[in-house]
């Protein structure tokens, strides 16, 4: 059990601050986690607030309203739209803890790949793969009830098909509070979030999506939109916006929805540690408990929660109660 003084705020802002008397100060702390993100990223002002936990723990948040800095041209690509195209106008597809080119020889070759010959996304004689490319079969397509005309597409959908931005408020402890067993990710209130505003979000529930004989593949950073959430990340492939941390570690990416820093998988060396639990996180002297992303075919940013999460809210004044979600682990949102 890690003490009550391995604490997110504390510990990231002593691996990036000259001071380390400020360690201590979660207003100092507060104002060196707000310099970690992208300018224009932050909408609003940040502020405490009073929040309930997953577990029911009551106590002090950050709480911080974001939306993506990324441009539409900087996403994708993702379908391909021809069984010629190549990797080049074309994202990956994650399985089994591979990462593939979704490629249009991937998809030629899907019936043999998942072995079922129910799979078809492409006309035989012209090659021409069927995509969502309007936002009615987007929004028909990327939900876990595929419609069933839908059956056989590469899903797609752009971050233009989104009326506004997306604005999203983090809710995160100050102060982490441990679990006694680790909790699993499932599908609601999103995993973390990267200094670019992009939400790293829980695994994409790929079994709805090949129950249909659907891919929605990810662009080469491990994102992809939804009609709902906007660009998401549902992997750390090295595109997000780093701060550095202490001497020879893993840069800070982001920061859970725990309140734990997110580090990237790798080490200044270039190995991975080798002392990672179950969540993938350990502690290091100077940073405190944090995680290190996992690897881009794993589709999990990293493997549970130590700490009861916080909330992410599409209200900013809506009051965080992580508690009240009914089932954390329940049907999915669109991925």
């Amino acid at each position: 059990m890690r003490t009550a003084t391995a604490l997110c705020f504390s510990s990231m802002l002593l691996a990036v601050s000259a001071g380390a008397g400020l360690a201590h100060e979660d207003s100092a702390a507060i104002d060196r986690i707000i310099e970690m993100f992208d300018d224009g990223v932050i909408v609003g002002e940040p502020k405490t607030v009073e929040c309930t936990l997953s577990g029911g723990t009551k106590t002090e948040c950050l709480s911080i309203s974001v939306k993506s800095n990324l441009t539409e041209d900087e996403m994708g690509p993702w379908c391909p739209r021809n069984v010629s195209d190549g990797p080049d106008v074309s994202g990956i597809w994650l399985d089994a803890g591979k990462a593939y080119d979704a490629d249009g020889s991937f998809v030629e070759n899907l019936a043999t790949f998942y072995n079922d010959p129910e799979w078809q996304l492409f006309d035989p004689d012209t090659g021409q793969i069927r995509v969502t490319d309007t936002q009615i079969a987007c929004e028909a397509a990327a939900k876990p009830d595929v419609e069933a005309e839908y059956n056989n597409y590469c899903v797609e959908c752009l971050q233009s098909y989104l009326s506004e931005d997306v604005v999203t408020t983090y809710v995160l402890p100050l102060h982490p509070v441990d679990l006694e067993t680790p909790a699993e990710l499932g599908f609601a209130g999103g995993v973390g979030v990267a200094f670019n505003g992009v939400n790293f979000d829980p695994p994409a529930p790929a079994a709805f999506i090949l129950a249909a004989h659907t891919i929605a593949p990810f662009d080469d950073c491990g994102g992809h939109v939804n009609p709902h959430a906007g660009y998401h990340y549902h992997a750390a492939a090295g595109c997000s916006p780093e701060t550095s941390s202490v001497a020879d570690h893993g840069p800070i990416i982001g920061i859970a929805m725990d309140g734990y820093p997110l580090t990237s998988r790798l080490d200044g060396d270039g190995s991975e540690p080798s002392n990672l639990d179950a969540c993938r996180g350990h502690v290091v002297e100077g940073l405190g408990y944090h995680y290190h992303a996992n690897e881009i075919g794993s589709n999990q940013t990293i493997g549970c929660f130590t700490a009861e999460t916080g909330c992410s809210l599409q209200d900013p004044d809506q009051i965080c109660d992580a508690s009240a979600v009914a089932d954390r682990r329940g049907p999915p949102p669109p991925g």
